[in-house]
């Protein structure tokens, strides 16, 4: 519906003039199908969306389940497979909104539970909302996963389906269109605007002439390659990068290598409710950062040499790859941190093994951090980086590293 209003526009020095308003009205009232019957066909299919992040791969089946795995295949022997189940199909309760992207957005829930027991929370299972939104130009997307408390995840996916459906559909403010008619004796513009309109081509027109002096050569600034994590999306309007991969400092190699063995330079990663900071030599720590309640840090371990020493003649501290030509190259180092914060399901102290592996990128200042935990409260934290490429072949049998000459 539309309503057309009549303006009487009084201008100073001018005559007045007649002005029409073509105004949108409320939207009538919807009556298609709801968001379930729209969502339907997605659901029938029996397809799945994916997203890889630097360690795990999630796998969101629509409307049956939500996992997260990871793939790992040595040379002749068979593939392993580590695997959660975040959640399966439950019947949603409400349709609230989010905030996505700085905007207020409707989404159509879908609760998944009954997945993998959770060690951390007296093994009940993990449950998973998957959060349907409006793209008209989306192929159900992951835009984002997170873990927003232990255990419970929300996954937000973008689909052109429920745009059928003005309730689901991003709400933009309306442009109303205003038509000015001269009256009777008026001229076709006021001379007021017309004054207006002179001045601002006068403060836009450049303080200098072509033909005497040369236009000032202002290449634009290279803007830096995403890589394959790094891939920016439009979402209402605005671009999100999701960060998958973070970058580090842009110290030369010489200078980032001094720090990183020195420990004064750490190397932060993660995604989802807890981040990572690993300084080499030092400590690995768990964080959390809260706008309200500050910075939480769980120690997962810290540096001691000797024990290291001990815990190196028991396990493999260096590992090898062999080459093409037939030589051995460092693949990875092994490092001991224990002494971390007690664990409140062992009693024990946290202990981490830190594995430090070569990982080509098409940024050279790119890093990788992850954390896995095997066993309770006994983590592996994996670092790849192109840095660390540079460093591997200086490893001793104890796997400590050294700046090469």
């Amino acid at each position: 519906l539309a309503v057309f209003i009549l303006i009487f526009i009084l201008c100073l020095f001018s005559p007045p003039f007649l002005c029409l308003c073509h105004c949108q009205d409320e939207e009538k009232e919807y009556m298609g199908h709801g968001p379930a019957v729209l969502l339907a066909p997605l659901f029938k299919q029996s397809s799945c969306s994916y997203r890889i992040e630097s360690y795990w791969t999630y796998e969101v089946c629509h409307g049956k389940h939500v996992r997260q795995y990871h793939e790992e295949k040595e040379a002749g022997q068979k593939l392993n497979i580590q695997e959660y189940y975040l959640g399966t199909m439950s019947k949603p309760t409400d349709v609230p909104t989010k905030n996505v992207e700085g905007q207020l957005t409707p989404y159509y829930p879908v609760e998944m539970g009954n997945g993998t027991p959770c060690l951390l929370k007296q093994n009940q299972p993990r449950s998973t909302s998957v959060l349907y939104v409006c793209h008209p130009e989306a192929k159900h997307e992951i835009l984002s996963i997170a873990e927003v408390t232990t255990c419970e995840y929300e996954v937000v996916v973008l689909t052109p389906l429920l745009c059928a459906h003005p309730k689901y559909r991003f709400k933009s403010s309306p442009v109303n269109t205003i038509l000015c008619q001269a009256l009777a004796g008026s001229p076709l513009r006021p001379h007021s605007l017309s004054q207006l309109d002179q001045q601002q081509e006068e403060l836009l027109r450049p303080h200098f002439s072509p033909a005497t002096e040369r236009e000032e050569d202002t290449s634009p600034v290279r803007e830096e390659a995403y890589t394959s994590t790094h891939k920016p999306l439009a979402v209402g309007g605005q671009a999100q990068v999701t960060v998958g991969t973070t970058h580090i400092s842009r110290l030369t190699d010489e200078q980032l290598i001094k720090e990183f063995l020195s420990g004064s330079y750490c190397l932060h990663g993660g995604v989802g409710w807890w981040k990572y900071e690993f300084c080499y030599g030092k400590h690995v720590h768990q964080y959390h950062e809260d706008k309200e309640q500050g910075k939480s840090i769980v120690v997962v371990g810290s540096w001691n040499r000797e024990e290291h020493y001990e815990w190196a003649k028991k396990n493999v501290a260096r590992t090898y790859q062999l080459k093409d030509d037939g030589t051995q190259k460092v693949k990875v180092v092994s490092h001991f941190y224990g002494h971390g914060d007690v664990c409140d399901l062992t009693g024990k102290s946290r202990q981490v093994t830190v594995k430090l592996k070569c990982k080509e990128s098409e940024s050279p200042h790119a890093v990788t951090v992850y954390l896995l935990e095997p066993q309770t409260c006994q983590y592996i934290l994996g670092v790849e980086s192109p840095v660390i490429c540079k460093i591997l072949d200086t490893a001793d049998e104890n796997g400590l590293l050294s700046i090469p000459s």
